[in-house]
């Protein structure tokens, strides 16, 4: 039956934010940033008064968060758990302690399973040199159970138009876009998740989807299983929406019932946009120490022992946060080697 309160909350969105086990942080970026110099960077001049190293604030539109000239994240350690990166617009140039690197974007994801302890940078190069470099990207963190928190580390990519993107059309003939990046909708499934996820589990009925709805669209969110926790993030600045009859204008985080279907009608005159999250939880114990996520504050020491010890695996770039090549293509170099290029490959 489904659950009398199909919706159990309506919060404004923070950052990062709000998730539900099994998911442990989520964070949207929305950057407008200036044309890029010679070195895909931000121009010197634009830099002035920013607190390099640690900008967060959006000033002008867009932010350099870790980076000194290139904006991104350049090196950092992760362990026990995956990070999802959704690049909707702009480029991600990633490269690792394993020697794998990748240039993604245009709706390209990069799922990465951390596992034992791996190093990397996730830089946003301005490959525009005359225009503007607007960099729109969401990056998930998904908890690994016990048994999978020390795993070999692993990435693997999730080229944009491969993806299933299923339109949904009502009785008017609008749209409703539903991009399938986990899980499956109707007979249409996304592509396999990396082998030691909590994703790979069938009965763990995990999804990542993104919503586009046009102007007047109406669509139905089908209910989920018993004990699974859901979630849907509306995040569009300018959206007027009717969520199982609640009015909404403005971003927020609904944590949802697990069984209720969930009838959603863009009521304004913009496209409305959602990420849906869902899976049963691991529910275990999580003890988050920065880029560390395990079970037990003694397996937090032995984290930082091991990283310490340099048993993340060697750093082999020149820099720790490089980038590719201005005309460099979408790519992947994998740790083994392998290269994958997206089929059908653009620039």
């Amino acid at each position: 039956m489904p659950d009398a309160t199909p919706i159990l909350a309506i919060q404004p969105l923070g950052f990062p934010w709000q998730t539900l086990d099994p998911f442990l942080f989520c964070v949207y970026h929305l950057d407008s940033y200036p044309a890029g110099d010679d070195a895909q960077g931000v121009p010197r001049a634009a830099l002035a008064g920013r607190p390099l190293g640690n900008d967060f604030e959006p000033k002008d539109g867009w932010r350099m968060y870790h980076g000194q000239h290139v904006p991104g994240f350049p090196r950092h350690p992760h362990r026990g758990f995956e990070t999802i990166t959704i690049a909707r617009q702009g480029f991600i140039d990633h490269a690792d302690s394993l020697g794998a690197t990748a240039r993604f974007g245009q709706g390209d994801v990069q799922w990465m399973t951390a596992g034992r302890g791996i190093e990397h940078s996730e830089m946003f190069p301005l490959r525009q040199p005359a225009a503007p470099n607007t960099t729109e990207l969401f990056q998930l963190w998904l908890n690994l159970p016990a048994r999978n928190k020390l795993v070999q580390p692993h990435f693997s990519m999730l080229w944009g138009h491969t993806l299933p993107h299923l339109q949904m059309t009502d009785a008017q003939g609008l749209a409703t876009e539903v991009c399938l990046i986990a899980g499956s909708l109707g007979e249409h499934k996304a592509p396999a998740p990396p082998p030691h996820s909590w994703a790979a589990e069938p009965d763990n009925h995990l999804a990542v989807w993104t919503l586009r709805m046009a102007p007047g669209a109406r669509w139905t969110l089908p209910a989920g299983v018993e004990g699974v926790n859901r979630a849907l993030y509306s995040f569009s600045q300018a959206a007027e929406l009717d969520i199982a009859g609640h009015r909404l204008k403005h971003p927020a985080f609904l944590p949802l019932s697990a069984t209720s279907a969930i009838e959603l009608e863009n009521r304004g005159s913009v496209v409305a946009e959602f990420l849906y999250l869902q899976g049963r939880p691991i529910s275990e114990p999580v003890v988050p120490y920065g880029p560390f996520v395990m079970n037990t504050a003694g397996e937090i020491q032995q984290a930082m022992q091991d990283y310490r010890q340099g048993l993340f695996g060697r750093w082999p770039w020149p820099s720790d946060g490089p980038v590719h090549a201005r005309d460099q293509a979408r790519f992947a170099i994998h740790a083994d080697g392998r290269r994958e290029d997206p089929p059908l490959a653009t620039s």
